[in-house]
């Protein structure tokens, strides 16, 4: 975890040192260790360092080639390291003084613009080639660091963060209202968008070339769905799952401090601490430190016994705090300023307070289990595809078997994945016309949204486009799967997530979100992601002796709604009367302000989630368009 920043005057002005060095200074909280800035006529780079790895003790940035054609600025870890040593022919100097940055230089040297293509790892980066007087820039495979830019004719800036990027008295400050409409309804399909006009995210495995006539973003790499791995047999499925799980997880604990990991007692959380503990045992005087929220006065919240069964096994030293005890709105307006936009995550809290204990324990690198469900996959959409291909009776041993696993009504089954999915599209909307639904009432009624801003904001044309890979009933388990994978709501979380992290110097990192895991996963057959009613089959096989057994077959999961609605109403009643009941004027061109509040009315006395998730979004969008100022 560090921090980027940099400018490009498309028309020849020369940098100003003191506002490039505002930019990174607003960002400082990324990278407590050292600042560096460059410049050179009308292009400046910038950096913040956070020490994690121990190559990085001995890195300085922006890095300057001899030949001073190439200046690089980047927050990188990489885990192909010694490939590429080996292919860039530094293989005689001791690897420990070659830092990640340096080898991004050196792809970028050998390979030009396909370098992204020959890294692993987590990474965004910037590269001042003046031979080519172009900047190149790229985000790594599912966008765990994030790249914010904006441009216009006049100049290119970008950084780790918005707030750097306001440094710049000539980047607007203006609201993007599709952005809000978005919010609201829980659009994430815009990978590039944000709450500011003009200001965009570089989505995850993209680059961008910034010349001073033309600017190009473009893909470097894409989700092959097509791929297939075929083993002759399940023992060698879960040998292979279990050997890139755990060097998945290997890469993520290179670190010249001490490491932490989540622990929540749920199957990924316990799969990264069971595999983390066990190489790490290979090290004298190395010990996991894990981070669990708990729950005494909520039961139906508190997953202590999983992650006690987890603790037992030793090898690490515990943390625990406690969720019943924290508020949703707990120090938002400080949260709010690091997030720099309005964040849907209303368990964000409980992130917050995992970072405040490991931040205090001097841990830098926390592990994190984010991603295991989308990446191993349920496989309930087996189901759909066994009835395309006809095969009935397997459908109906599935579904049988499932339903008695999971509680689950078998006909729930048949419906939403037998004969929902086969139903033509002009027949599924005309039941709905048959039944009165006009389209945008239909949609907007089930929301807290303005139904006059939804028009005004093209908000269903918008959602249709956008989501158009949504909108016919998938084949395959594997087309499911990877319309997952490639969602949007992905990218969202890991940047929402990256902030909180960021505000303590802590650098979070996700083994699920390998690219190398992520391609294996999507290309299994589907007999190993359900079978015999088990979801993620693969992973609760390949699994055995790294967690207890309790939780290698648990069919459960803790949901944390009922101590977010219990802290929102017994700890905030009184911020959300105010909003929502006295004073919504700031959102009430965006919300329906009768419909927001017999919601809320309805929460009080009900306390649904989904009520409780519409609160959240117009409380905070609330909060954050006061604390900001912001108008379109």
């Amino acid at each position: 975890m560090s921090a980027i920043a940099g400018i490009f005057f498309l028309d020849g002005r020369p940098v100003d040192r003191l506002v490039l060095e505002r930019m990174v200074g607003s960002i400082a909280h990324r990278g407590p260790d050292g600042e560096g800035t460059w410049s050179e006529g009308p292009v400046g780079l910038g950096h913040r360092m956070l020490w994690t790895t121990p190559e990085s003790l001995h890195e300085e940035l922006p890095l300057v080639r001899k030949s001073g054609d190439l200046v690089l600025t980047a927050d990188v870890r990489l885990d192909n390291r010694d490939e590429l040593i080996a292919a860039l022919g530094i293989t005689s100097r001791p690897r420990q003084e070659i830092g990640d940055g340096e080898l991004i230089l050196g792809a970028y040297e050998q390979w030009g613009e396909r370098c992204p293509e020959k890294l692993l790892g987590d990474f965004t980066f910037a590269i001042w080639d003046r031979r080519r007087q172009e900047l190149f820039c790229a985000r790594d495979h599912v966008g765990v660091k994030p790249f914010y830019y904006y441009r216009s004719d006049r100049v290119f800036v970008f950084a780790s963060e918005i707030k750097a990027l306001l440094c710049l008295p000539e980047v607007p400050r203006r609201l993007n209202e599709v952005r809000v409409a978005d919010y609201l309804v829980l659009g994430f399909e815009d990978k590039s968008i944000t709450f500011y006009r003009e200001i965009f995210r570089l989505p995850p495995a993209h680059r961008i070339v910034v010349g001073r006539e033309v600017t190009t973003v473009r893909p470097y790499w894409t989700l092959d769905p097509t791929r297939e791995v075929r083993f002759s047999s399940d023992e060698e499925y879960t040998e292979a799952f279990r050997e890139l799980l755990t060097e998945a997880v290997r890469c993520r604990l290179r670190g010249a401090f001490p490491v932490g990991a989540e622990l929540s007692g749920g199957l990924d959380s316990s799969a990264i601490v069971g595999v983390a503990r066990k190489l790490l045992g290979n090290y004298a005087n190395t010990q996991l430190q894990t981070f669990s929220a708990v729950f005494e006065d909520i039961p139906e919240c508190d997953e202590s016994q999983f992650i006690d069964a987890v603790l037992a096994e030793g090898g690490v030293e515990a943390h625990k705090v406690r969720g019943d005890r924290l508020s949703p709105l707990a120090d938002l307006e400080r949260v709010l300023w690091h997030e720099d936009e309005a964040f849907f995550s209303a368990g964000l809290y409980l992130g917050w307070a995992w970072c405040t204990t490991a931040h205090r324990h001097g841990v830098r690198i926390l592990l994190s289990g984010e991603g295991g469900d989308s990446v191993v996959s349920h496989g309930i959409a087996y189901l759909t595809e066994l009835v395309r291909k006809g095969r009935w009776r397997a459908f109906a041993v599935e579904t049988g078997k499932l339903s008695r696993l999971w509680f689950y009504s078998p006909w729930g089954y048949v419906l939403n994945h037998g004969l929902k999915p086969l139903a033509p599209q002009p027949l599924r909307l005309g039941w709905r016309m048959l039944r009165g639904h006009n389209r945008l009432r239909w949609w907007t009624a089930n929301t807290i949204i303005n139904p006059e801003f939804a028009r005004r904001t093209s908000l269903l044309e918008r959602r249709q486009v956008l989501g158009q890979k949504w909108s016919e009933p998938v084949r395959s388990l594997r087309e499911d799967h990877w319309r997952d994978l490639t969602s949007g709501i992905h990218p969202f979380s890991l940047e929402v997530a990256d902030k909180v992290s960021a505000a303590f110097s802590i650098e979070t990192r996700y083994p699920f979100w390998d690219r190398r895991l992520v391609e294996f996963c999507l290309a299994l057959p589907p007999e190993q992601k359900l079978r015999g009613g088990w979801t993620r089959l693969i992973m609760r096989q390949a699994l055995v002796g790294i967690y207890p057994e309790k939780i290698r077959w648990r069919t459960d999961k803790a949901d944390n709604w009922p101590n977010s609605i219990r802290n929102l109403l017994m700890l905030e009643r009184e911020v959300l009367d105010e909003i929502i009941l006295k004073n919504p004027q700031v959102i009430e061109e965006y919300i329906d302000v009768a419909s927001l509040r017999e919601t809320y009315h309805r929460f009080v006395s009900k306390g649904t989630p989904s009520d409780a998730l519409a609160v959240w979004r117009a409380v905070t969008l609330a909060l954050w368009l006061r604390q900001t100022g912001l108008s379109p």
